[in-house]
């Protein structure tokens, strides 16, 4: 059993420990948190295996893809979690003051939730900084964030050498409600009229599963494709948290092959101010992880 400790006298882990232990609990992955704490896979390891050594239990269960909470480890969640969010609260308090402008682009997949909690969490915090959101297609941020268009982007698709994926989760098959996947008709497909994976990939997976589809809507606008997968028009693929109450995920995967997980990654402009970037990259991930 986790040892009885007050997180608050300096009996219990330093915060660092702390936030290590939080971001691969939400990460459920080593390497994938390593990437968004900016350290090494061996170096948040360490600090894992000193935090279950200070608490004297073992917080995660290693799996061949990543890890999971142990009992000890989701008791220590949400009590990690508030200390986390008073800690910042105090340091939001003496803060450097941010000024100026800065220019972010986002996926038009997220959700409202998230975009709610970036914005208000970090206008909050930095009042005299201004702030342009541009949401949509993310294909076209990389050349944006080179011409100078914007200041920190967030990026969708395969991550690369100069792309490190701060986020990833599952892509799924979508319906509407009514809708009834059937293994002898061809598959009703929307898709995305743009440059990116969303075109391609839904009709890559199903050639090479020899499944039959056809195009019954086109578009470039996100909330015009979640339309036509409400309607039941189509069926199409979205990243899981994009899905709402109003659409509803595949089950029945007999006819529908599985699909490359959705990756999320920071891109940012040589130009802006380090503490700007540094500081929206944080809320954003606030956001993703509350």
């Amino acid at each position: 059993m986790m040892r009885d400790m007050n997180l608050y006298d300096g009996s219990g882990p330093n915060s660092e420990l702390l936030r290590t232990f939080y971001v691969v609990a939400e990460q459920g992955n080593v390497t994938q948190a390593a990437a968004v704490l900016s350290r090494t896979q061996s170096a948040v390891s360490v600090k894992i295996r000193q935090l279950e050594m200070q608490l004297s239990v073992s917080l995660f269960n290693r799996l061949s893809r990543g890890v999971e909470l142990t009992e000890e480890g989701e008791r220590l969640l949400p009590i990690a979690k508030k200390v986390l969010l008073e800690i910042d609260r105090v340091g939001s308090l003496f803060s450097t003051r941010l000024t100026g402008r800065m220019r972010v682009g986002i996926p038009d997949d997220f959700n409202d939730t998230i975009l709610e909690q970036v914005l208000a969490e970090f206008c909050r915090r930095h009042r005299e900084l201004e702030v342009t959101i541009q949401s949509g297609c993310t294909a076209n941020y990389p050349e944006a964030i080179d011409r100078g268009e914007l200041d920190l982007a967030i990026y969708s698709g395969k991550p690369g050498k100069d792309k490190q994926a701060f986020f990833t989760e599952k892509t799924v098959w979508v319906a509407g409600h009514d809708f009834l996947v059937s293994e002898n008709s061809t598959m009703p497909l929307a898709i995305f009229d743009r440059d990116c994976q969303w075109r391609s990939v839904p009709t890559d997976k199903l050639n090479e599963q020899g499944t039959e589809w056809r195009v019954t809507y086109v578009t470039e606008n996100y909330s015009s494709f979640k339309a036509a997968i409400r309607s039941g028009l189509a069926i199409g693929i979205l990243p899981k948290s994009a899905v709402d109450t109003s659409i509803r995920i595949i089950e029945d995967r007999a006819k529908l092959p599985n699909l490359p997980a959705t990756s999320r990654s920071f891109l940012s402009s040589k130009c802006a101010a380090p503490d700007t970037i540094q500081a929206m990259k944080s809320a954003i991930l606030n956001a993703l992880n509350s």
